[in-house]
């Protein structure tokens, strides 16, 4: 397995966030995860990526525990990328230089290599003639483009996905999630924590319904999001078909 989550437990004082989760993702793999809000999801993806620390259980990345605490986590890092709800671009700089920031100064790449790898991804997402715009000069589904193609720039094993399009007006929704779609096609490891349960249902391998800190239940996405066998599933569902998003 690519990423191997297992027991892991979060909590936030009294409150337990994730609640002996367990989570497997093969290479190539796209996972979406559902559920309400508060359930766990965007805690485990920043949990995946260090951001976050776990008080028990283990994640591992390629069969190395990246959980343990001599693992150097910038090291770990640079084999995921992770990609906020808010895209989270500096206002001052151009969309080249917030692509290049990391690879130049944490990653200690060349400039030059840089701005080539950066180039290279704009002109696959159609943004090449925005390199030297400003955040503010783009849409919103431009911008969340290119947050996307930051986190691609050092070519993650593993992509992790919080909620890219909640931001997002409806309009602008689409284009992103083109994006998405083509990256699976060229077989990106995916974990992606979504409201969309149509694209989960067409993009998805398989999807992971988080309920209460764990995953309640698993599976191909006509079976869990047409078929579900947990009654607490049914539930969620049926309030998603209420409001008309699956």
């Amino acid at each position: 397995m690519l990423l191997s989550c297992t027991g892991v437990r979060k909590t936030f004082g009294d409150h337990v966030v994730l609640d002996d989760l367990s989570l497997e993702v093969a290479e190539h793999e796209v996972v979406a995860l559902i559920g309400a809000s508060g359930s766990g999801k965007s805690t485990l993806l920043r949990c995946v990526n260090l951001l976050t620390g776990i008080e028990d259980g283990i994640i591992r990345l390629d069969g190395e525990e990246i959980t343990n605490p001599k693992i150097n986590p910038d090291l770990v890092r640079q084999r995921i990328g992770l990609v906020f709800q808010s895209y989270n671009l500096f206002p001052h700089m151009t969309v080249l230089d917030n692509i290049t920031l990391a690879p130049t100064r944490v990653h200690k790449r060349a400039a030059a290599e840089a701005r080539e790898q950066a180039m290279h991804w704009l002109e696959r997402v159609g943004l090449a003639d925005k390199a030297r715009a400003f955040p503010d000069g783009l849409s919103g589904g431009q911008q969340q483009r290119v947050a996307i193609v930051r986190a691609l720039v050092n070519n993650p094993r593993l992509l992790l996905l919080d909620e890219v399009t909640s931001a997002l007006d409806p309009e602008l929704v689409g284009e992103v999630l083109t994006m998405i779609r083509d990256l699976k096609g060229e077989g990106m490891t995916m974990v992606l924590a979504t409201h969309e349960m149509g694209f989960a249902k067409q993009v998805a391998d398989r999807v992971a319904f988080l309920d209460a800190g764990r995953v309640l239940e698993h599976g191909p996405p006509d079976q869990v999001l047409g078929d579900p066998t947990e009654a607490r599933t049914r539930q969620f569902l049926s309030r998603i078909i209420e409001a008309g998003r699956l």
